[in-house]
């Protein structure tokens, strides 16, 4: 059986069920109307250009990209593009590789590469052929350039504002040309962030930064413990707090409506409530820890299997087998969710930084009892995403509480509500073996991951339409296989990029109980790449070869993995001495469309305290759109997994998450920050993925640092106390 990626089902299940609108039937212009010729582009009769902005902003720099492919094909200057959110609208803006309208998964360009530039490029066929027209020459002896049509033979020119009117009457191609590589002005160069004046003036708005007239402010407490709900509640000392205007119930959270924020949350602080525990009042991580670890003894869902890895690890010379564990993660954003809501009785509004809008729409619709086409979505900017956002949680509670106050309501979660009320990266439970034969080297490798599935979740819940469409187009075996298989959480470990001629993958399915579980800034690969290339240095020491060395003598078939490998080992000073206590661990990834290479260089004190001093990161993900982009996401991912490699881990005690702010769910600090060396290789093939790939490859590079410094191997995550 070959290995399913999600991406491999998510591009099925777009090719069969969705995919980006780029042409519909126009009306004839009225008078002052602007040009739109497609779901992306409208330009004004003054010549300003619109893209309707499908993607959400949420640091990695999508308003930037997206802007450029567009311009690109367009003929514009980058600073000529305004940007406004589309509505929700899965049949014109559902993300190609998804078959929905999100922004996740490290999609972005790869979804949009093809399409934005083939709306960019339908809009300027059209003003070129309008300004023929115009001029009664051919289309052919005219250009565009600078958002004007210019004809060759006269200098004479037109902008696209003077062209509108004609460009709309006219019928919209079916086909048109793209721009050759060789003659891209804007792809590939580095341009400016266009979000970044407003964030640094203060101007820019947030979904935490909504205001609309009328609007009260709550915030909230959801039961503390998994599952459980509301007893009871005193509301007399609340209702006492200057400020207060209203305490809502609902079945397992309470929430204070006050005039400001201060307000409610003293009223919160006075409520005296009693909680019904529920059936998780006692649950642990130990807990979770052993069903997680009974259930890896256990065969599951067979995510590939070449070879015959049972006969091979039998006649090998030598076995190497280890466990491995990665804890729950929080997504802990730099803004804490927020939702504001005004339900009536004739339409819903809904204010909110989201990377699922339609779902958003859906949800409230289906809660509300309005019709889907009255509930409005109004986006904002992400103070962080990190695949949080992804969710509709926090938006439903909001409409919950909102059914219940008259006016508009911004809900607001603390801090410590964020944390403790997240959905989290799942904890995973990995049981890894390889046979090496007489020269150290892997002939049989096999691997079993034990955790709970996002896709499961996602799929039941919000995707029944596409395994419908996948059953109708005959595609039954990869609907079946969704459904017992989560992809996600095998990425990364069902296809390394090694030569492994016996190989078998498996995925057990272990939910853990009462504690929500979601995508975090990648999910499979964070666990996978860690597990797989930290065990890869370790069949490394075990044949007495040098780490990089081992890895390059399996990489005979992907020269892309080899390219990244060898610019990172030898930027990296690779093998060169350091001083004691030191020590450099090496990492490749081949996920998401991309290939990533890392070298970790580390310390460890007598005290056991790791300091992470340079990464070095090799990268290529395919055509280049913009490269500041890649090096920062790069840098932020770097930082994001340090953070996790070395501090993240969420617990839980007697039913309840014991971290509830950064004193105790530590993030990296400024002065721990390592210095960052990223190299792009240069690519013609097709983009690959860049928002999450770096967080997954520096991971096992810290890990594989830290034994070379120390001797000590680190097989469970986080670092920090195992080193002491």
């Amino acid at each position: 059986m070959h290995p399913v990626s999600r991406r491999t089902f998510l591009e099925t299940s777009a090719a069969v069920g969705g995919g980006l609108l780029l042409g519909f039937t126009l009306p004839p212009l009225q008078r002052n109307e602007p040009f739109a010729p497609n779901a992306f582009v409208r330009i004004d009769r003054d010549g300003r250009v619109t893209l309707i902005m499908h993607k959400v902003e949420m640091g990695q720099g999508t308003y930037t990209s997206m802007p450029m492919l567009l311009a690109e094909e367009l003929d514009v200057e980058l600073s000529q593009v305004h940007l406004e959110h589309a509505p929700p609208d899965d049949a014109r803006y559902a993300e190609p590789l998804f078959g929905v309208q999100e922004t996740g998964g490290s999609t972005s360009v790869r979804g949009n590469w093809e399409p934005l530039r083939r709306a960019g490029a339908t809009a300027r066929a059209l003003l070129v052929t309008a300004a023929a027209q115009t001029w009664k020459v051919d289309p052919s002896s005219c250009h565009a350039a600078q958002g004007q049509v210019i004809h060759g033979p006269t200098g004479r020119s037109l902008g696209y504002g003077a062209l509108v009117a004609q460009a709309a009457a006219l019928p919209v191609p079916g086909h048109v040309t793209l721009k050759d590589p060789k003659d891209f002005q804007l792809i590939g160069t580095p341009a400016k962030r266009l979000d970044a004046p407003e964030k640094v003036n203060g101007t820019a708005q947030f979904g935490i930064d909504v205001t609309v007239p009328g609007m009260k402010v709550a915030t909230l407490a959801a039961c503390p413990v998994f599952g459980g709900k509301l007893a009871s509640v005193d509301a007399t000392k609340a209702k006492a707090i200057k400020g207060v205007q209203q305490v809502v119930r609902l079945d397992d959270a309470v929430a204070v409506v006050a005039d400001h924020m201060w307000a409610a949350k003293q009223g919160l602080a006075a409520l005296d409530i009693r909680w019904d525990e529920g059936p998780n009042a006692k649950l642990s991580t130990a807990d979770i820890v052993r069903q997680l670890a009974a259930a890896s003894e256990q065969p599951g869902v067979v995510a590939r299997n070449e070879g015959n890895a049972p006969k091979a690890m039998a006649g090998a010379a030598r076995k190497v087998e280890a466990v491995y564990e990665v804890p729950f993660l929080a997504h802990a954003t730099m803004e804490p969710v927020n939702c504001t809501v005004h339900v009536r009785p004739d339409g819903c509004d809904i204010w909110v930084g989201t990377q699922v809008p339609t779902f958003t729409q859906t949800a409230a619709a289906k809660l509300t009892g309005v019709p889907r086409d009255k509930v409005y979505v109004h986006n904002h900017l992400l103070g962080g995403g990190f695949g949080r956002r992804l969710e509709v949680d926090f938006i439903i509670r909001a409409v919950q509480i909102a059914q219940q106050v008259a006016s508009p309501v911004k809900v607001v979660w603390t801090r410590e509500e964020d944390i403790q009320h997240d959905m989290y990266r799942p904890y995973y439970y990995d049981r890894i073996a390889a046979g090496l034969d007489e020269h150290g080297m892997p002939i049989a490798w096999t691997h079993r991951i034990a955790g709970s599935s996002i896709m499961g979740r996602v799929i039941n819940q919000l995707f029944p339409k596409t395994l419908r469409v996948m059953r109708a187009a005959g595609l039954h075996q990869l609907a079946a296989m969704v459904r017992g298989l989560d992809v996600d959480a095998v990425e990364g470990a069902a296809e390394p990029p090694y030569a492994l001629p016996n190989i078998r993958v498996e995925y057990v399915r272990q939910e853990p109980p009462g504690v929500p579980t979601a995508f975090w800034r990648g999910v499979g690969p964070t666990h996978n790449i860690f597990v797989v290339e930290s065990f890869m240095s370790e069949l490394a020491a075990a044949a007495r070869r040098d780490p990089v060395e081992y890895r390059l003598a399996l990489l005979g078939e992907s020269p892309r993995a080899r390219a990244v490998l060898e610019l990172a080992a030898q930027q990296a000073s690779w093998g060169q001495p350091l001083p004691a206590g030191h020590g450099r661990g090496v990492s490749l990834l081949h996920a998401f469309g991309s290939y990533i290479a890392q070298v970790a260089e580390v310390s460890v004190s007598k005290a056991g305290d790791v300091r992470v001093h340079r990464v070095v990161c090799a990268v290529d993900c395919g055509t280049i759109v913009n490269p500041d982009t890649v090096k920062a996401q790069m840098e932020s991912g770097i930082i994001f997994g340090i953070t996790a490699a070395l501090f993240g881990e969420i617990t839980i005690k007697d039913g309840r998450v014991e971290q509830s702010n950064f004193n105790n769910y530590r993030m990296l600090r400024i002065n721990e920050a390592p210095l960052v060396d990223v190299h792009l290789i240069k690519s013609t093939e097709a983009p690959g993925g860049i928002g999450e790939p770096g967080t997954s490859a520096v991971m096992p590079a810290v890990a594989n640092a830290i034994f070379e410094a120390t001797g000590r191997r680190i097989r469970k995550l986080p670092v920090k106390d195992q080193l002491r």
